[in-house]
């Protein structure tokens, strides 16, 4: 079975220029196929602002109601989209920008209300692993923007984290797909203030006992609660780590294991 490595990128890497350019070179460096699934919601915050609307979040998540769906359109489909595609471009990558609605690769559905309206945010329903395959095959290196649709017109606010899960699940039965969730960290810190305090290894055990510590807080639980949910659907393994750690080889940052 052919070796496939996701990346899924955030925060700050995506958003400074410094970080965004060893980002490109580094991902440039790994072997193809590959797969890089951006954020940018500190961008989107940003342009919001400038546009005089006001970002309204519960527990890290975005609210997104008519004009922030428009604002993060903009944002993650086309400022930070094509940002990551021009610069691997000039890295000789074959890279492709897309949304879950190009292709039809990505359809969620419309949250429902609960205690809290989302609004225009998507859960998603399905992944076309079929067409990642013909992308991938065809040397294609795919950048997905996180945003999907509906197949009814609609387009849906979904959390890049979520969506870098659902693709590598849905397609760990076509390749051995690694899940590298890379962000500004080394990995998953006991004290974020040490860098030398980098977790190795996270268990689901383990993982409860770190939440009822407070030392795994929110960003965090959903890469940990969609790295577990990959893994049992046959993702080979889970990764946390900064872009040092894509450099730096496949052994640095922190790894989930079922047991």
């Amino acid at each position: 079975m052919q070796d496939l490595t996701i990346v899924k990128v955030g925060g700050k890497v995506v958003e400074e220029p410094e970080s965004l350019k060893k980002l490109l070179k580094d991902f440039s460096a790994m072997p193809s196929p590959k797969i890089l699934v951006h954020g940018g919601g500190r961008s989107a915050t940003a342009m919001a602002a400038r546009l005089g609307i006001e970002t309204k979040m519960v527990e890290g998540r975005r609210i997104t109601d008519e004009a922030m769906l428009e604002v993060v359109t903009m944002v993650y489909g086309g400022l930070v989209n094509k940002n990551i595609v021009a610069g691997l471009q000039a890295h000789g990558q074959n890279a492709l920008g897309m949304t879950g609605a190009d292709m039809n690769i990505i359809r969620s559905k419309k949250r429902e209300k609960g205690d809290v309206d989302y609004g225009f945010v998507g859960d998603i329903e399905s992944v076309d692993a079929n067409a990642f395959a013909t992308l991938l095959t065809s040397d294609a290196v795919p950048v997905i923007a996180p945003l999907t649709h509906n197949g009814e017109g609609q387009l849906l606010n979904t959390n890049a984290d979520t969506m870098a899960s659902a693709i590598a699940s849905a397609l760990a039965g076509t390749f051995r797909v690694t899940l590298v969730f890379c962000f500004e960290l080394k990995g998953v810190m006991m004290d974020v203030a040490d860098p030398s305090s980098v977790i190795s290894l996270i268990t689901p055990e383990s993982y409860q006992n770190l939440k009822t510590a407070k030392i795994v807080v929110d960003g965090m639980i959903p890469k940990l609660d969609n790295g577990f949910a990959a893994l049992q659907k046959g993702v080979y393994q889970i990764r946390i780590t900064n872009t040092d750690g894509l450099a730096d080889g496949p052994e640095q940052g922190t790894f989930l294991r079922l047991k």
